[in-house]
């Protein structure tokens, strides 16, 4: 027979507390007297009490819960965001409800999710995101933060890195490296990543009075091989390359070494992310690092910010990162 478990009650009885006052010491971040938590501590150590975070969010009238929704990615730089965000939010006494859209929107279905477990507040990452659905976010007072993207179109928190000046800078290093035919694999057309990715590139080489060369990728393997092989077969071979994310490189990198092309002999490469495999030998990608943990930190803040009811101007914030020179340039 299972042994019947200590409830927050009892060891409220035990230590001459309420039971609210239980709740908050086994809340983390919780204002409690240092002499009442050792109390309520030491009354649950005898009782051999486990807190019940269901339970607690009843009494306290909060779930400790934030959700992030994400379309189901491969893009090993979504993993590492989604294991710093976890992790980041743990700190913080936050449990995560994650939500994995099949399309590339989000829909009211994975809104309804949010809802039904009463987060408190909501982080979308590479998942598009409707007027209509952050209305129903809204009018149901859930708080919501944009990562890695923005829209400035609707007012809400983002923080992103600033991807402009980061194809502008790639962009100038190219050119002081002699390279003059210049070409850019796209990531998904009418994302704000790469439009910003592509904008700055192309600005910076149209001030110098050339028009790089296009080729849709998808910000997948496979989009930057067949890129790749289009602008091979194309009527002009450019001598370099940036693609859009790192996984385009790779793809292009490969299809570009099976037709035997040197890199950067015949034609340099840089990507964008810097994820691990770009330090492989195999790749030794130069790329453009994102701040990562500063752009994660500072959404985790902007959020509880929200929740804890600090209200600030909800405008994009755009972070520098720093190329990484390796052997493709």
């Amino acid at each position: 027979m299972r042994k019947k478990s200590v409830n927050a009650s009892e060891v409220a009885k035990r230590s001459g507390v309420s039971q609210s006052t239980v709740s908050r010491v086994f809340t983390p971040g919780s204002n409690v007297a240092e002499k009442t938590r050792q109390k309520v501590l030491k009354a649950a150590k005898e009782l051999n009490y486990l807190p019940n975070a269901l339970a607690r969010g009843l009494i306290m009238n909060k779930s400790s819960i934030v959700g992030i929704a994400m379309k189901e990615n491969q893009n090993p730089f979504y993993q590492d965001v989604l294991t710093r965000l976890t992790n980041g939010l743990h700190e913080k006494g936050y449990q995560v409800l994650f939500v994995y859209t099949e399309n590339d929107e989000i829909e009211h279905e994975d809104i309804y999710k949010f809802m039904e477990y009463s987060v408190e507040g909501v982080i979308i990452t590479d998942a598009f995101l409707s007027s209509e659905v952050a209305m129903r976010l809204s009018t149901n007072q859930i708080p919501f933060v944009l990562l890695n993207r923005y829209n400035i179109n609707m007012p809400c928190h983002a923080v992103s890195c600033d991807n402009y000046k980061a194809a502008e800078e790639i962009a100038l290093v190219l050119y002081e490296k002699g390279y003059r035919t210049p070409a850019y694999i796209t990531g998904k057309v009418n994302t704000s990543t790469n439009n910003d990715r592509q904008l700055g590139f192309f600005n910076a080489w149209k001030s110098r009075g050339i028009t790089p060369l296009i080729e849709e990728g998808d910000y997948t393997y496979e989009g930057g091989v067949k890129a790749a092989r289009n602008l091979l077969n194309g009527p002009i071979r450019p001598d370099a390359l940036f693609a859009a994310n790192d996984v385009l490189a790779f793809g292009a990198m490969d299809a570009m070494k099976a037709r035997g092309v040197k890199i950067p002999k015949d034609i340099a490469v840089v990507g964008f992310d810097n994820i691990k495999m770009a330090s492989w030998i195999s790749y030794s990608l130069t790329t453009w690092e994102q701040p990562v943990e500063d752009m994660v930190n500072l959404t985790i803040q902007k959020l509880l910010n929200e929740i804890n009811g600090q209200i600030e101007e909800r405008t994009p914030v755009f972070l520098p990162g720093k190329l990484i020179i390796r052997n493709t340039i």
